[in-house]
């Protein structure tokens, strides 16, 4: 057990490591059909552009359309049984310039670590084959790269998400919550799952609020708070709960849209950004979203993992499925 799920962190830690022109969604589409053809409890659906298109992700795609890089968003499904589906939902943004709103070059600089959220996914999904808990687990990836081009999302834009909820978009590198908004919709929409939980290198806002070492945890029940956080305990990882607090809700009010990607203010980053994803929740489903910024990337060696990626989530999110 302890071997298998090393090397699920291992897996999602290179496929994270890799140069970001060499991980594009293509390549991480093909590495979720590669885990399901290798074995029979696993199945791989990939949707495509058209695809998308057909069911209205409007937040994907118009992430996507600065990039020459194809979108895909990758549905694993694990069946292991028993009567509890959960659905996990990974932030697969291969490589983050900001889009027009653009970082800055130092900024960009360890921006290929935006789709660790999806990696941790494709690693879960490697060693449910293995351990094999009696839980069915749905992984969804939105994949995309964030680049800026003559064809980018604009600031001011609106997009039409899944689940018909408009977006304007005021900040281009606010794009996470974007497609994780499609990816949502879909996850509650198609695959009417018991629990869903998210993974998303989200905000450096909490990385100001938890430090490097530290993941976001937000919950809108504390039943699951509370079993996410014994899974951590148990893996050594670490989280800490934050709030998602209702009376900030009105700083997302857009006067053109449902709701805008930014507060537009400098506080309260990484609540916001729950908030946001909220949105896309509908109340009677327990959901967590897990903030990952910070501890998806250790900047020097430590014992446990060398400098670079670190596949955080993997081992606690397999705790806590195995306890389902």
């Amino acid at each position: 057990t302890g071997e298998t799920v090393a090397q699920a962190v291992c897996f999602a830690r290179d496929l994270v490591n890799e140069p970001p022109s060499l991980t594009t969604p293509t390549y991480l589409s093909r590495q979720a059909l590669g885990i399901a053809k290798a074995s029979a409890l696993v199945s791989c659906e990939v949707l495509d552009k058209s695809d998308m298109e057909k069911l209205g992700m409007g937040g994907i795609l118009g992430i996507a359309r600065g990039s020459d890089e194809e979108p895909k968003f990758i549905k694993l499904s694990y069946a292991g049984g028993g009567r509890k589906t959960v659905a996990l939902v990974g932030k697969g943004i291969t490589f983050d310039s900001g889009g027009l709103s653009l970082k800055s070059s130092e900024g960009m600089e360890t921006m290929k670590i935006d789709m660790a959220g999806a990696a941790a996914i494709l690693g879960i999904f490697q060693a449910l084959t293995v351990l094999k808990p009696k839980v069915n687990v749905v992984g969804l990836i939105c994949a995309t790269e964030n680049m800026p081009s003559g064809g980018a999302i604009k600031p001011g834009d609106v997009v039409t998400a899944m689940n018909g909820k408009t977006i304007e978009i005021l900040n281009t590198d606010a794009e996470g919550r974007v497609v994780l908004a499609d990816g949502l919709s879909y996850a509650v929409e198609k695959v009417k799952p018991d629990v869903m939980v998210d993974l998303a290198t989200l905000t450096g806002a909490c990385m100001v609020a938890l430090g490097e070492e530290i993941s976001g945890l937000f919950a809108n029940d504390a039943k699951l708070a509370q079993s996410l956080k014994e899974a951590a305990e148990q893996s050594g990882e670490k989280i800490w709960e934050l709030p998602l607090a209702k009376e900030y809700k009105e700083l997302l009010k857009s006067s053109v849209a449902d709701i805008k990607n930014i507060s537009g203010k400098r506080y309260g980053g990484a609540i916001n950004g729950a908030l946001f994803l909220q949105e896309f929740v509908p109340d009677n489903i327990p959901w967590a979203h897990l903030d990952i910024a910070g501890p998806a990337w250790a900047e020097k060696d430590t014992p446990l993992e060398p400098r670079g990626a670190t596949g955080v989530g993997v081992r606690m999110m397999l705790c806590w499925l195995n306890a389902q």
